[in-house]
């Protein structure tokens, strides 16, 4: 049996041309090398599987065919790879050197290709920094390497740098369309998009993932087969998610999502997945923008057709959900329960529930007992209102039953009506938003009266707020347990705000003094919940705060047991008859 080449040594670029995705630095290097301004030495820095080593490859070549016919001849005896993850060593450097010094036997330059260079010592990298900075004429060095933030930068300062990129998916998938059809297998352009998807970038890890499925799937390759293969989330997946979704279909979002965990895929990987597909959604809905949506054929239609049905405002807030699901999940207890609460949240954007009447709630306590809590008006209101749109929809009913036609009724069955209440029909108002009701009908009159006598019945409760008197001691008391409540709620700011001074009490106003503007702005944002602190506790809802600036105000600060106890005798004078009665000392 053949020895199998995976596609990866099989197709790896032999010329600048054939390289996928780097045009920029392919161009740089061939225009270095027909001017003759190539460096002495180069570094490679990128992602894996962008190209790094074979562009070294290409280079060592190219350098040395000026001069001869034979476009085979690939100069092996002149290019020598050194993998530094294993000869990372100072004798392996001073190796180097010594050959270094060597000139070639056939070309003019020979080139030294160190792979993974930022894996070299310390002491290594010491050694070989003079060799770098002069090497001979004769002598390239290219450096390769995936991180360079580890490289010295001594070594980076005598190379010429080159960042190669990711590869993108538009360009790993016409690579992988030509090597498809190199070896004659049918493919879906969506199949081969999932691919460059997976690689992340890569072209070896394309083109293996490629390998891999035409093993699976034969000569045909299909989306479903791809996504079997690779065990990956389909576009499609997302779509009726995002259908239930649109839906408010709760239930069934949550059964879909127990469906995909059970195939084996991770929560996280499907929430992240989710906050790419409203992306995706979002730049469809505008022409401008389509050019960002990376997807296959048959996938830009569904989403520009289920971009219609959404508006920008849910993907907003549906990016905003999942996107803070994706940041939460790693440091979750309940992995599983926070994705079914960000789809929750989901199905609940565009959802209009029951509308809820606004209530108004009246003080729950007081002191004394003859206040009581008093039904909300706005409730009554809406009773009564209904009780009167009752009774004129049934006048409406009455009229159209047994309401009769002057002209067409004979005189006899004509209703008796006196002068008296003709007049009165005539003189009554109709209430406004009611139905018209006909005086010729003595059903009609009866109703009309029994809908004003409901109206008579209309009483409007009024809540009345209880003003009772209060000390200013009851109000410093109560001041400084607010004080003391934010400092235990850890408000440290806010709680020495209010013990800057005391406040002074002026009927039911509240002056209180404040040493500059600024501690004004922020006593004013903490100064409606102490109002209705003190409103509640204090039981008088006429009371007032007014905020007093005055630069000469400095704070009272109690350090010593004396000066803790002026300050609570200053609250509360009574405390010096009690140490005098009972003879306390400090």
């Amino acid at each position: 049996m053949e020895q199998f080449v995976v596609s990866a040594r099989k197709y790896r670029p032999q010329t600048f041309k054939d390289v996928v995705g780097q045009q920029a630095i392919t161009s740089t290097l061939l225009n270095a090398i027909e001017t003759n301004h190539l460096a002495s030495a180069l570094l490679f820095t990128g992602p894996r599987g962008v190209g790094k080593t074979t562009c070294a490859r290409i280079l060592a070549r190219k350098i040395n065919q000026p001069g001869y016919d034979d476009p085979n001849e690939d100069f092996a005896f002149n290019v020598f790879e050194l993998d530094a993850a294993s000869n990372n060593s100072v004798d392996d450097i001073r190796n180097l050197i010594d050959q270094v010094r060597i000139p070639p036997q056939t070309g003019q330059y020979k080139v030294y290709i160190i792979d993974e260079v930022h894996m070299l010592s310390s002491a290594a990298f010491n050694a070989f920094l003079k060799t770098l900075e002069e090497p001979p004429k004769h002598a390239i060095f290219i450096l390769a390497t995936t991180e360079k933030h580890k490289i010295i930068p001594t070594i980076l300062s005598r190379c010429q740098i080159f960042d190669f990129k990711r590869i993108t998916v538009k360009d790993a998938k016409e690579h992988l369309a030509e090597v498809a059809a190199s070896q004659g297998v049918l493919f879906e352009d969506d199949a081969l998009h999932i691919i460059a998807q997976k690689a992340d970038g890569a072209m070896r890890d394309a083109l293996s993932i490629f390998d891999r499925v035409v093993s699976y799937c034969g000569t045909n390759l299909t989306r479903q087969a791809v996504t079997e293969n690779l065990n990956v989330l389909d576009y499609e997946t997302y779509v009726s998610i995002t259908d239930l979704i649109l839906e408010n279909n709760i239930p069934q979002i949550l059964v879909s999502y127990n469906d995909i965990l059970s195939k084996g895929f991770d929560g996280h990987h499907f929430i992240a997945g989710l906050a790419s597909h409203f992306r995706d959604l979002l730049v469809s809905k505008n022409p401008s923008t389509l050019s960002l949506l990376e997807a296959g054929e048959q996938a830009q239609k569904l989403y520009g057709e289920q971009a219609q049905k959404c508006s920008t405002d849910f993907l907003l807030k549906s990016i905003e959900i999942a996107n803070d699901c994706d940041l939460k999940f790693k440091v979750s207890q309940n992995q599983r329960l926070l994705v079914e609460l960000a789809l929750m949240q989901l199905c609940s954007i565009n959802f209009d529930g029951e509308k809820k009447n606004d209530f108004i709630i009246p003080p729950t306590y007081y002191r004394r007992s003859d206040y009581s809590i008093v039904e909300a008006p706005s409730l009554k209101k809406q009773e009564e209102s209904q009780k009167v749109e009752e009774t004129s929809e049934k006048v409406e009913v009455v009229n159209q039953e047994i309401e009769v036609d002057v002209e067409s009724a004979p005189i006899e069955n004509e209703p008796i009506v006196t002068q008296s209440q003709e007049s009165a029909i005539q003189n009554s108002t109709p209430v406004s938003g009611q139905a018209n009701v006909s005086a010729l009908s003595l059903a009609s009159i009866r109703a009309k009266k029994e809908m004003q006598e409901a109206q008579k019945g209309m009483v409007k409760e009024e809540v009345h707020f209880p003003t009772e008197a209060f000390t200013e001691t009851e109000m410093l008391d109560y001041w400084f347990k607010y004080a003391q409540r934010l400092t235990d709620k850890g408000y440290m700011i806010m709680a020495s705000l209010l013990r800057i001074s005391d406040p002074k009490l002026e009927g039911s106003k509240i002056i209180y003094e404040l040493p500059n503007e600024g501690s004004k702005i922020d006593f004013d944002k903490e100064k409606p919940d102490l109002l209705g602190y003190l409103r509640g506790h204090l039981h008088n809802h006429e009371l007032a705060i007014e905020v007093v600036v005055n630069e000469s105000v400095k704070s009272k600060i109690a350090f010593t047991a004396q000066d803790k106890y002026n300050r609570l005798n200053e609250i509360n004078p009574h405390l010096e008859e009690l140490r005098r009665a009972f003879d306390l000392d400090l």
